[in-house]
């Protein structure tokens, strides 16, 4: 984005130029987000960061004497704001303050980007950083993306560019460690697991050490941060875009007073007009994402919704091996005809994944893993959703892979374990994988033998309930459409860690074969085709208690 480019439409708007100022505003508001939301990671404020920088720079626009120096007059405008919002007030963790559940930065940069691999590892690094590095890392990345110059991101910051330098190296190698953190909790290292076994699952400063400490010292996270050729984030970052705005983002703009709380402006003294709004709803500008309409004085910024999951006719498919004779009391589950409509006729896709599977063997490498289409899943609980307590619950929405990891912790309290429930079923789930090197019932000791991940000889074993399939650390699912999956946990401790994933990222956990330190290759289920399995305990219904639903799922067609 060229300040130079934009020269005689800043010029025109210092001008009292109506459709110079909509102009000015669209074309940079992006901007003004991807600088907020990140330093932000998404809190709440960031919206009255982004109007309150935005109102502060139309209001004071005839100040400007140089335009071609306006990007860098935005941004600094922008900084300061990130920092009053600092001073005044304490911050608070994001699941805390954030409304509605909404996803943080790092993950509307994953989904909107649909950024994998180690791009992916960056974007969720950030989480790990604190406010200050945050600050610095959203100039930096737009430096690195080239939205700005240094001598912008040093304005910007108000220091020098030598000072500049060493800022940005501290931030980076903090960057850097918390790459690993995320990279390590992809693993499945069984010491990590008990090392995170009380954490909440927010990221913060305490636990950053923590985890840096047993990595430095872990030899199987050591010999996972080898195996991989880590790529410095410069060349990662180069050439990204934007993230553009999310739906039903509005920057209020609207004419009156002058201040933020009415969130006024005064410009030329009279209101942003039709004009825009008639140019800005023609189709092809209206299709656009992040495309920003000026409607009753306010900009809306619009995009274009995903088409709905389509309702695909499916038909019934062969039992499979994993499927149990029928049970008597779990009726399918089937639509309610219409008083002039044919009954409609119960089918399933899929098979049931309700029945005890033998181990394979440890060096036998899977089968081919199908990529099904990917558009992103987005989660009620963000990026990494940790789960502990019955009642618990996520809501998963899109189209795309989720990975579902296990934490049991039988030294707290052994017996019987109550499985999750997938409910509320809208579209279809397929459980397409299992990985993290290990099912639950492998060793997880060298001087236990009794030990597993279901416990061992001293503390007690979590026990599955009859009929069940052994879990393994990673399941991965597919969903195309929408689903809510509920702990339901009472007889044992158990925890669900709930990601937003890719086909790439299970196709490498499943192929991590036992020469890399663990202890299996995966397992492949999904076949490509509407007999890949169903989980256990989903069903379309919303149930009043998500335990109540039956061992043996039944999916009728949507």
């Amino acid at each position: 984005m060229d300040t130079r480019q934009w020269r005689d439409i800043i010029a025109a708007a210092q001008d009292g130029d109506r459709r110079a100022l909509d102009e000015l505003v669209e074309g940079w508001l992006p901007l003004v987000y991807n600088i907020v939301g990140r330093a932000l990671n998404g809190h709440a404020d960031v919206d009255d960061v982004v109007q309150e920088t935005m109102l502060r720079a139309v209001d004071n626009l005839g100040s400007l004497r140089d335009p071609d120096s306006f990007r860098s007059w935005l941004v600094a405008i922008a900084m300061r704001q990130i920092r009053d919002r600092a001073r005044r007030r304490t911050p608070a963790p994001l699941d805390e303050s954030a409304t509605g559940g909404a996803a943080d930065f790092a993950e509307l940069t994953v989904l909107r980007l649909q950024l994998e691999g180690q791009r992916r590892e960056v974007a969720e690094a950030v989480r790990w950083l604190d406010d200050e590095d945050r600050q610095l890392l959203s100039l930096w990345w737009l430096e690195v993306a080239g939205e700005l110059t240094r001598r912008e991101l040093a304005a910007a910051v108000g220091i020098s560019r030598q000072h500049a330098a060493v800022r940005v190296q501290r931030m980076k190698e903090r960057l850097e460690t918390s790459r690993g953190i995320v990279r390590a909790l992809d693993g499945a290292c069984p010491d990590l697991r008990e090392l995170t076994a009380r954490w909440n699952g927010r990221p913060d400063s305490v636990w950053r050490k923590r985890l840096a400490r047993h990595i430095r010292g872990c030899g199987y996270c050591g010999d996972t941060r080898e195996s991989v050729a880590v790529v410095p984030p410069e060349r990662l970052l180069v050439g990204i875009a934007l993230v553009p705005l999310p739906v039903g983002f509005t920057l209020s703009l609207a004419l009156g007073g002058k201040t933020a709380a009415a969130a006024t402006v005064t410009v030329a003294s009279a209101s942003w007009s039709a004009k825009v709004l008639s140019a800005l709803t023609q189709p092809v500008i209206a299709a656009t994402a992040g495309a920003t309409i000026v409607a009753g004085g306010a900009y809306v910024v619009t995009q274009t919704p995903d088409a709905p999951p389509p309702k695909v006719a499916v038909s019934p498919t062969a039992a499979s091996t994993h499927r149990p004779p029928p049970v008597a009391d779990t009726p399918p589950v089937s639509p309610s005809p219409s008083p002039s409509a044919t009954p409609a006729k119960t089918v399933l896709y899929g098979s049931v994944v309700d029945a005890v599977d033998r181990a394979p063997d440890p060096d036998t490498p899977p089968a081919a893993l199908p990529h099904r289409p990917e558009a992103g899943v987005t989660s009620t609980g963000g990026a990494h959703a940790v789960m502990n307590h019955r009642g618990d619950s996520v809501t998963l929405t899109g189209k795309g892979y989720v990975l579902v990891r296990w934490q049991i912790s039988p030294q707290y309290r052994a017996g019987g374990l109550v499985m999750p429930s997938w409910t509320g079923l809208r579209g279809e789930l397929f459980h397409v994988a299992s990985g993290g090197g290990r099912r639950m019932d492998d060793p997880v000791s060298a001087t236990d033998s009794t030990a597993t991940g279901m416990g061992n000889s001293t503390v007690g074993y979590a026990v599955l309930p009859a009929g069940t399939q052994q879990m393994w650390q990673n399941e991965y699912f597919y969903l195309d459409g929408s689903v809510t999956l509920t702990v339901n946990e009472r007889g044992a401790d158990y925890g669900l860690s709930v990601f937003p994933s890719s086909w790439d990222a299970a196709e490498k956990d499943i192929t991590t074969g036992p020469d890399q330190g663990v202890k299996r290759y995966g397992l492949v289920r999904d076949t490509g085709k509407d007999d890949t399995p169903v989980p256990q305990y989903v069903t379309r219904s919303t149930p009043a208690d998500a335990a109540t639903v039956a061992q043996e799922s039944r999916v009728s067609a949507p």
